[in-house]
């Protein structure tokens, strides 16, 4: 069994030390043992185009807050937030395990419509996490567009996760997206997105689900702040891929970077 726990939650605008104080709260408050807690994308500002404002070098504030909180908590946290390295911006999701151990992913499709690739260096990297033998594949928000970058070529993960700032006049294609990258990978998937609106006004309608590898919803749909807890059954995800092997007619290819 995996239990993870996804924080849906309204963001304060640029302001990691609030968001900190706020995230920190809502960690506490999750009484139960869980084995993953999932933030939104950039769950320290919001998702914002001033980097060279926001931005920390790797080992610094976020850094140290979420290997306390990992290691406080006894369960992985991830999420994402700006990133300075070598002259060079990142939307970095953070995979922190109590005992330190930490993997980041770069964000790899950058929401050109935001202009976030005018001020942000896409990843070249994907990566697959281990917990307790669960095979995990860490997304961040627009990647959920690109089908490509997600293939499970060969049942490489066992559960798909997309962190996002999505909007909620585009709630209509996350939650279609989401329940189709299941059905085609064979996977479970996790879906963390942040509610409220930003600093230029634009809603977020939350809508933070766990998927199973059939694309049915396991938890609710909503935009009320809350944080969804749900354990994720193996035997019945392997039961299913034994019934139903359809990766084994899947196409080969190999990504060019």
């Amino acid at each position: 069994m995996l239990t993870v726990a996804l924080i849906q939650t309204a963001l304060y605008w640029e302001n990691p030390t609030a968001n900190l104080a706020m995230l920190e709260e809502k960690i506490a408050e999750i009484t139960q043992k869980v084995d993953l807690i999932v933030l939104p994308e950039m769950f320290t500002t919001g998702f914002s185009m001033k980097p060279e404002g926001l931005a920390e070098p790797m080992n610094l504030t976020t850094f140290k807050w979420m290997r306390q909180m990992a290691e406080q908590s006894g369960a992985v946290l991830t999420g994402s937030y700006i990133v300075q390295e070598k002259g060079q911006y990142f939307n970095r999701l953070l995979w922190m395990p109590p005992n330190g151990e930490y993997d980041y992913y770069d964000k790899r499709h950058l929401f050109r419509m935001g202009k976030e690739h005018e001020h942000y260096t896409e990843g070249q990297r994907r990566i697959i996490k281990e917990i307790n033998g669960w095979r995990i594949c860490p997304l961040i928000c627009y990647d959920l567009r690109f089908p490509v970058w997600a293939r499970n070529q060969g049942l490489a993960y066992d559960v798909l996760l997309y962190v996002a700032n999505w909007p909620a006049v585009r709630r209509g294609p996350w939650n279609t997206l989401l329940q189709a990258r299941a059905i085609e990978n064979l996977s479970y998937v996790l879906g963390v997105n942040r509610v409220g609106e930003d600093g230029h006004g634009v809603a977020h309608a939350g809508d933070s689900v766990v998927i199973d590898f059939k694309g049915d919803l396991l938890t609710d749909r909503d935009s009320a702040e809350k944080t969804v807890i749900y354990t994720l059954d193996k035997d019945a995800l392997m039961s299913f891929r034994e019934r139903f092997p359809a990766h084994m007619d899947a196409d080969a290819f190999e990504i060019q970077h």
